[in-house]
């Protein structure tokens, strides 16, 4: 499978030393399957990357990857300037990682968790003790820090998990779909959380299968689908690729539909249909501006009920790109999940 080449730089030239996490021409095999090929990107310091992508198109295995947790087969990648062939200590010192499934003792106390914790990373009780509270406090978790992690909601468990990650106050934080399981509530609230730790200077690196969530919180969105590369920027420039945006409008009365088509047709454009909905969908371009194609309708005494552009989403970036929506991947067996030992 040959991989897309991704600009070294996102986008824009960016120097070496403002480049916080690099990802050079990595390649994973496991006995004669490749579940990462040739993926390659830079993530500035200070920002956040989406790495957008169905279950088991590559997300986790290139996370490990990049964390030390499982070596390359090929190629390298580089965190806060350090290599994670060559320098893996250095590596994970600079780093912090928060898997798909909080990582943090049911038993313990939110408190106690987070100084079990601090206290193998060989931080000082005193500095410890400060940090502990800091991060209480950050993810409002103070009032529950003295109860046991078992009687704390998903939500509350993700974001200690995120407080143990960011106990040695790591510049890189790598983020493996954060989110999963979480209610809506409890998802907008850490992605407050996020926005405040990149705000503070924290680089982020976040895995998800949820549009939304790319599209709130990604300044640049790398899409991968088995294995690799198949889209990458902003994204406004991945909508764009998607295409124009389309007019949809809803007509008053269901026996106005095929003079509505005939109308569109009449001016050059391809019209889908939803006749349960009484709805017709063009795209916008070649149609001139609105106000005139109100008033076809208008001349035509087709009486309408809603009229308005529709702009692309990222769920419409990712059918033009994979043939699929994202929710139909979804459903798709997680090789993501599957370990090296278990592909081995």
């Amino acid at each position: 499978m040959s991989s897309v080449t991704v600009p070294t730089t996102a986008p824009g030239e960016v120097a070496t030393a403002d480049v916080a996490i690099e990802a050079i021409d990595l390649v994973k095999r496991f006995g004669d399957f490749t579940a990462v090929d040739g993926v390659s990107f830079t993530v500035p310091r200070g920002s956040v990357l989406g790495l957008l992508g169905p279950n088991g198109a590559g997300k986790t295995t290139t996370v490990r990857m990049m964390t030390t947790l499982s070596p390359p087969t090929s190629g390298t990648a580089r965190i806060a300037g350090y290599d994670v062939r060559e320098q893996p200590g250095m590596v994970r010192q600079n780093m912090g990682l928060t898997g798909q499934a909080a990582t943090v003792d049911e038993i313990l106390t939110g408190r106690e968790n987070l100084r079990m914790i601090g206290g193998l990373y060989g931080i000082g009780r005193k500095t410890l003790a400060r940090r502990s509270e800091e991060l209480l406090e950050q993810f409002s978790l103070s009032e529950a820090g003295d109860k046991q992690v078992k009687s704390y909601s998903g939500g509350m468990r993700r974001r200690l998990d995120l407080a143990v990650s960011l106990l040695a106050t790591p510049p890189v934080l790598f983020l493996d779909e954060p989110t999963t399981g979480l209610d809506p509530r409890s998802r907008s609230e850490l992605w407050d959380v996020l926005r405040d730790l990149v705000a503070d200077g924290t680089t982020l690196l976040l895995t998800t299968q949820y549009l939304e969530e790319a599209d709130q919180l990604a300044d640049d969105i790398v899409v991968i689908d088995k294995g690799t590369i198949i889209a990458h920027g902003t994204s406004l420039q991945l909508k764009e690729q998607a295409g124009s945006a389309s007019l949809v409008l809803t007509v008053s009365h269901a026996d106005d539909l095929t003079t509505a088509e005939s109308l569109l047709r009449k001016n050059g454009a391809e019209v889908f249909v939803d006749v349960a909905a009484r709805r017709l969908t063009t795209a916008a371009a070649g149609l001139g501006d609105l106000p005139r194609v109100a008033a076809w309708f208008d001349e035509s005494g087709i009486s309408v009920d809603d009229f308005g552009l529709s702009r692309p989403s990222l769920d419409d970036v990712f059918l033009s790109l994979t043939g699929h929506r994202a929710e139909e991947s979804s459903n798709t067996d997680d090789t993501d999940n599957t370990t090296d030992e278990e592909r081995s």
